[in-house]
């Protein structure tokens, strides 16, 4: 999912939270805070909340976005 596509849709989701699934297996859960040409960084909302983690786009697989009901 590298690419100018996946930073759009992660321009789009700023501020809301997502779910990011790594090429490595990892799952982040956060709140998208920043987003570069090459890489998002979210906010945890889970495991370690409040801590910042960084995302390179090429190790992205899939990403969803976590509504409220």
């Amino acid at each position: 999912m590298a690419g100018q596509h996946i930073e759009n849709l992660f321009r789009r989701f700023k501020g809301e939270v997502v779910d990011v699934k790594t090429v490595s297996g990892g799952i982040y859960s956060g709140r998208v805070v920043e987003v570069t040409n090459d890489y998002v960084c979210l906010t945890e909302t889970s495991g370690a909340p409040g801590q910042q983690v960084f995302v390179t786009f090429g190790a992205i697989e899939s990403m969803a976005v976590t509504t409220a009901a």
